[in-house]
């Protein structure tokens, strides 16, 4: 049997449903929508395995903050309503046949990472349901990532149209760009299209950091700011090796629970 898994990214599903609503006390729409979009995603991808994985709402910023204190300092609390009807969600879910994978410590973006690509790394198929772009590092032949909410692919021209660099260089992208929304503050100076530029020169930031060929008017700024880069890079990679605690036959989907 050929395996397709299929993960979703949970709270960023959630929230987009939940931002739209006219009542945010109104949960019961939330589990109604919500629901409704999982049926049509799990209609259009036939999976053979599912998960919906979540960031644990009381966990605090996690390893990332560690290196960078004001990571993620500013972000907005989820709304009280939504966090008390977290656990109807998941229930409402796993009558839908999908087992909840809640983050201990870690960051889901870093779960959804370990179990997507240990099942790729294997020749199978994953899509990842997310609108997060931080997942497009992950893209291979056998990992694909779906914009539910914009019906698109997050893939190889995608990226390219976007940011004008591969998959593979993301996360050097943003080590010099940084990411405002998380307050990740890369290379003073270095927007994208300088970052594309020194990028499409040189595969990394420390190829580009030892090389004589660095532009003057980057050479500069990464002598000064090489610490925060390098600091950024790591922050916007994701965690591939995290342990799971289970198997792939425990996420089996076979439909809703009778």
């Amino acid at each position: 049997m050929s395996i397709h898994l299929v993960i979703i990214d949970a709270l960023n599903l959630i929230r987009r449903v939940h931002s739209a609503q006219p009542d945010p006390n109104d949960i019961a729409r939330t589990i109604t929508t919500t629901s409704r979009t999982l049926n049509k995603i799990i209609s259009e991808s036939q999976p053979s395995h599912m998960i919906a994985v979540f960031d644990h709402h009381l966990q605090e910023r996690g390893w990332r903050a560690e290196i960078l204190p004001e990571y993620k300092q500013n972000r907005k609390p989820m709304p009280e309503p939504l966090m008390q009807g977290l656990e109807a969600i998941q229930d409402a879910w796993w009558h839908l046949g999908i087992d909840s994978l809640l983050s201990d410590g870690d960051e889901a973006d870093d779960l959804v990472a370990t179990l997507a690509m240990k099942v790729a790394n294997h020749g199978e198929k994953v899509t990842i349901i997310s609108t997060d772009k931080g997942y497009c590092q992950l893209l291979s032949p056998t990992l694909q990532i779906r914009d539910y909410f914009q019906h698109r692919w997050l893939d190889d021209p995608f990226i390219e149209k976007e940011f004008g660099v591969k998959p593979t260089q993301l996360s050097d992208y943003w080590g010099l760009t940084g990411v405002s929304s998380s307050q990740v503050p890369g290379v003073p100076g270095v927007g994208p299209k300088a970052a594309k530029e020194i990028l499409t020169q040189f595969a990394t930031i420390e190829e580009a950091f030892a090389s004589e060929e660095l532009a003057a008017k980057y050479r500069k700024k990464l002598d000064q700011h090489i610490d925060s880069a390098r600091r950024c890079k790591q922050i916007a990679a994701l965690k591939t090796d995290i342990e799971l605690g289970f198997n792939l036959q425990d996420i089996r989907f076979t439909g809703p629970k009778q």
